[in-house]
């Protein structure tokens, strides 16, 4: 369009910021797809054939459509990708998390949510993917669960029948308090069937509003918190795996609909891990034999 704009291959070319051999390179290449000749040149001139001008208003629609294209991808790109994470992330992890998907061209808009309304948010496609709870064998992620306190067990593992009480022992029962990130089926349902095998009362397992009731339970009593290495460390608890069952939180990149988060798992894996906190080490978890 802008030889046919200016007369001239040269200046057309100069117009559209591109030399005059890859203008008429480009020129004939259309011509020979389209079958037809679109210019009549001339050693000073360029004109459009009968053809040429037939095509004409066809390839400025082309090019406008084009343009709108062009507009409304970078439009798309700049749009916020929200994203559903569990409400076991820490604020910290959370903006090194948003601050690192900018490095990628990425605006993070996070949704913290409990298991069951991150997977409401996806099919409602009120988010473009979240981080799912899923069984560990089908996880991208997995941490290790265990118990912590606010006293060291002595002991390298804690069993749940420690926690049985006893004829003439304290009036207290000691509970063991799950978070609502863990109130999933791949999480309570064993941790309830050995309660139940070691003698526990129903009440002695507990789900707690949420993380800080827990914590606050466990900070002023001999209550035990299910948690991972991480959270332990963060709430300066000690923390030990479980005798006689292994548990563990596991999580998968879901997309609404029919969406990819694969080029967000390739960029920020190691940023959700670290959310997650599956890439921290044991906390505090010396002590003696048991």
């Amino acid at each position: 369009m802008s030889v046919s704009d200016r007369g001239t291959f040269t200046v057309g070319a100069a117009a559209a910021r591109m030399s005059q051999s890859v203008a008429s390179r480009r020129v004939a290449a259309l011509e020979e797809c389209l079958g037809e000749q679109l210019f009549q040149r001339t050693a000073r001139r360029a004109v459009l054939t009968p053809f040429g001008r037939d095509m004409l208003p066809i390839a400025r629609r082309l090019v406008q459509a084009a343009d709108v294209l062009l507009d409304e991808a970078e439009a798309a790109q700049r749009k916020p990708w929200r994203l559903a994470v569990p409400g076991i992330c820490s604020t910290a992890a959370l903006a090194r998390l948003v601050a690192e998907a900018r490095g990628y061209g990425i605006t993070l808009d996070l949704r913290v949510a409990a298991p069951a309304e991150r997977m409401e948010l996806i099919h409602s496609q009120q988010v473009r993917a979240g981080v799912l709870a899923v069984p560990p064998p089908e996880a991208t992620w997995s941490v290790p669960l265990g118990l912590a306190g606010a006293e060291d067990p002595g002991r390298k593992r804690v069993h749940l029948e420690t926690l049985r009480v006893s004829r003439g022992g304290p009036d207290r029962v000691r509970r063991v308090w799950i978070q609502p990130e863990d109130d999933v089926p791949h999480i309570r349902d064993p941790l309830t069937r050995l309660r139940d095998a070691v003698g526990l009362r129903p009440a002695q397992l507990a789900v707690a509003a949420d993380l800080p009731t827990a914590a606050a339970e466990v900070l002023c009593s001999g209550d035990l918190l299910l948690c991972s290495p991480a959270q332990a460390a963060e709430l300066d608890l000690i923390w030990r795996p479980m005798g006689g069952i292994t548990l563990s939180r596991g999580f998968t990149l879901t997309a609404a609909a029919a969406g990819t988060p694969q080029h967000i798992q390739a960029r920020l894996g190691d940023a959700i891990a670290r959310c997650l906190g599956a890439d921290h080490q044991r906390a505090r978890t010396t002590g003696g034999e048991p």
